[in-house]
């Protein structure tokens, strides 16, 4: 039995697409999106152990997100957010799983499928999809339009195709022709006919932005019965970039102070105001107002001010601090990316 949550999807989809092929697929990669709320975890540990090859799940949480999902004690951890983890150091795979923030990406293989394949010297990298991750791109209307067009079967509701003109806004802007349109300043367009998504393109004015996905990606994603959103987009093409500060700590300190505000969002945030002339922080790069999103690497996200504080002190001499500034803060949490961002 599976129940379904039209949020979440199915409840485990690895299992429910194994089940009924009389063990074909069995010794394949797995895949689990796992959306948590600020105040839970993922619901499993990430170890690595003498003896053994690989990043191994354990401490898997009975009745936890990682279990209802299907994780089992022993998997071996392959992918994290599409890219390929299992030759990466094993303290970066973990800051990598805490810096998604409340939803991550997995793929796994059993122990004994992972075993074999080693022993057998495959490359486990082969064995995943190349790119499963969609994209989100801003596009700037110029003279000739925004340089896209876009087709589909008629009548069918949310089934979008671009075609990209050439040396056009829209290619500039990182846009693959061929893809598939998810998204439209934020907003799913799912459920849009192609009059409703006309009436909102002619609505967004000069710019916009769209995440699409690669026909292998969209693919992808409707067999394993996920849901592609923002927080798993390539971000590269964005206009706007996050920042990482490494600062040492001098005599007199990083020179920042810290501060909770609260956002137009209706929720609260860390801002960074009054940097010092001189001192490590402006040297580094920082900005007033900039927002604080991670520290050294973990994202800040769930956290109050005096965890946030904590964590920033947990290294006496020195800090690496995740930053970008307001406008960018505003414009990535209009299209659902939230404190995630690609560093």
């Amino acid at each position: 039995k599976f129940e379904f949550n039209p949020k979440d999807g199915i409840d485990n989809p690895a299992l429910s697409l194994a089940e009924d092929t009389d063990g074909k697929g069995l010794g394949e990669p797995r895949f689990y999106l796992l959306n948590k709320e600020s105040s839970e975890t993922f619901g499993f540990c990430l170890h690595e152990e003498l003896g053994c090859r690989g990043h191994i799940i354990r401490q898997v949480e009975l009745g936890g997100l990682a279990q209802r999902r299907g994780l089992q004690d022993g998997d071996r951890l392959l992918q994290v957010n599409g890219h390929f983890v299992d030759n990466m150091d094993h303290s970066k795979v973990v800051q990598k799983i805490k810096a998604s923030g409340n939803q991550v990406l997995l793929a796994v293989l059993d122990s004994n499928a992972y075993e074999t394949a080693k022993a057998l010297g495959r490359d486990l990298s082969q064995m995943l999809p190349a790119d499963i991750r969609p994209r989100l791109c801003h596009i700037m209307r110029d003279k000739s339009g925004f340089g896209f067009s876009i087709s589909g079967p008629e009548g069918a509701k949310g089934t979008f195709q671009l075609s990209v003109r050439r040396d056009g806004p829209a290619e500039r802007a990182g846009l693959p022709s061929g893809s598939w349109l998810l998204e439209l300043n934020g907003d799913s367009v799912r459920s849009y006919s192609h009059i409703q998504l006309a009436r909102k393109l002619k609505r967004s004015g000069s710019k916009m932005t769209l995440l699409v996905a690669s026909s292998a990606a969209e693919e992808f994603y409707r067999l394993w019965g996920l849901r592609v959103t923002a927080t798993l987009a390539d971000a590269s093409w964005l206009p706007f970039k996050v920042r990482k500060l490494h600062m040492v700590k001098g005599p007199d300190g990083y020179g920042f102070l810290l501060k909770e505000e609260n956002c137009s969002s209706g929720t609260t945030g860390e801002f960074l105001w009054e940097v010092d002339a001189g001192l490590p922080a402006e040297r580094a790069g920082m900005k007033e107002g900039d927002r604080l999103l991670a520290v050294n690497g973990e994202s800040i996200e769930g956290l109050n001010h005096q965890e946030t504080v904590m964590r920033i002190r947990a290294q006496d001499e020195q800090v690496t601090l995740l930053v970008i500034d307001p406008a960018g803060d505003k414009f990535y949490r209009s299209v659902g990316l939230g404190t995630c961002y690609d560093e």
